[in-house]
């Protein structure tokens, strides 16, 4: 396992690249088990995850090939059933069980992976399958549904802490080539959501309302090949603007788009850190003193949960008490204690943070525990003094493509160790 060093104190200046996004890019690649004819997808970033979505569409019959940003499928003839060690590594593999149940009418799954962030169940997921007329059974870690067919059918896919994403996504998919009309209720309205929706289009879908929480699918017959381009990761874009603002530097982020950045804007403006748009470029850099700000995480187009973390790692920085909230998921501050071995003083409250911001961060070997939380650690390791040893960057990896590189090309003195 690999780790960072930084060395701390530097003001991050230039220009970054943001690469595609990949909770877009996830369902998407599965997406094209949908037709037997070759699908192009492009921005697709070089991670982890998006790796082993490549292998788990080869384990089920898929001919794939990953080059240079852009993934080509072909899924002329696919099983119905995914390779447990795969599946057992990611989450996000939840998302080839649409697809299957569309194109084959079952599939076989093992119960997905991920990051230990707190609960993240399925249930939305298999409740909008049995919606659509499938049966489902789990039995020794597999997910076993089968359908005589898809259904168009209506369904509320409301959850406790809002609606689901992949689950949104998957029914998209499942619904695609089903039998009439299926409406989503309390829809999912991320615009990673927007973009599987658009490639699916671009196949040959019937779908409408993307983007609000009413989202309505026409089934159709059969669904052809397609291009289509991956839209900009608007997490990784945060988290470089978090960084210019950690360190007192100013960071112009090529690629993003604003209209999916308006809560975390909104909330850095607040705590001093100026947004600025330059065409189609956005330029972040330190107006004065940090100031403290209080956030809560909420569905989009609320912030963020997955910028929580990072942010936090900003608002240690200001003097004064901000107060974090995460709605969404329960386990997600378990980057704070990690923050605390930088000098951050932080109590936990329930599902709130109190941060007691304005001391200084002096660097410390910590240990990531998950993909944003690693995030922060290395943001909060550039803003310290002295080095930061940033453990278990794995984490990272499935997120953040060749981002010590990206940091390095800013001025970061950033370096991978391998560990032995």
């Amino acid at each position: 396992m690999d780790s960072f060093l930084i060395k701390g104190g530097v003001p991050l200046r230039g220009t970054v690249e943001i690469s595609g996004s990949k909770n877009a890019a996830l369902p998407i690649l599965a997406a094209t088990l949908l037709t037997d004819e070759p699908c192009v997808i492009r921005r697709v970033p070089d991670l982890s995850d998006t790796r082993f979505m490549v292998k788990i569409l080869e384990s089920l019959g898929a001919t794939a090939k990953f080059e240079n940003g852009t993934v080509t499928v072909h899924a002329k003839k696919i099983k119905g059933y995914a390779d447990y060690d795969l599946v057992r590594k990611m989450r996000g593999s939840i998302c080839i069980a649409g697809p299957l149940l569309g194109r084959l009418k079952k599939a076989r799954i093992s119960l997905p992976g991920g990051c230990i962030i707190g609960a993240r169940p399925i249930n939305l997921h298999l409740k909008g399958f049995q919606a659509l007329g499938c049966k489902i059974k789990i039995e020794g870690g597999y997910i076993d549904a089968t359908a005589k067919k898809i259904t168009g059918n209506s369904m509320f896919l409301g959850g406790r802490a809002g609606p689901t994403v992949l689950g949104t996504a998957n029914i998209m998919m499942a619904a695609a080539l089903g039998d009439g009309i299926t409406v989503i209720e309390s829809a999912a309205c991320e615009p990673e959501v927007v973009d599987v929706a658009n490639f699916l289009n671009a196949m040959g879908a019937k779908i409408s309302g993307v983007g609000s929480p009413t989202i309505t699918i026409e089934g159709v017959k059969k669904l052809h090949g397609a291009e289509h381009e991956v839209i900009p990761d608007r997490i990784e874009a945060a988290t470089f603007l978090i960084a210019a603002g950690a360190t007192n530097g100013e960071i112009t982020v090529k690629g993003a788009r604003a209209e999916h950045l308006r809560a975390v804007i909104d909330k850095l403006g607040e705590a001093g850190v100026s947004v600025e748009r330059n065409g189609a470029d956005l330029i972040a850099r330190r107006k004065g003193k940090l100031k403290p700000v209080d956030i809560t995480t909420l569905p989009y187009s609320g912030f963020p949960t997955d910028v929580q973390a990072q942010m936090m790692a900003l608002l240690v920085l200001a003097k004064g008490i901000s107060i974090i909230t995460e709605r969404i998921f329960e386990s997600r501050f378990m980057h704070v204690s990690e923050l605390a071995r930088l000098g951050a003083d932080i109590e936990i409250e329930g599902p709130s943070a109190i941060v007691k911001g304005g001391k200084p961060l002096s660097g410390a070997p910590v240990m990531a525990s998950d993909l944003r939380a690693s995030a922060a650690l290395v943001i909060a390791g550039m803003a310290a003094k002295g080095t930061t040893q940033v453990n278990r960057i794995y984490h990272l990896d499935r997120g953040y493509e060749k981002m010590d590189e990206k940091l390095k090309k800013l001025g970061a003195r950033i370096q991978r160790v391998e560990e032995k």
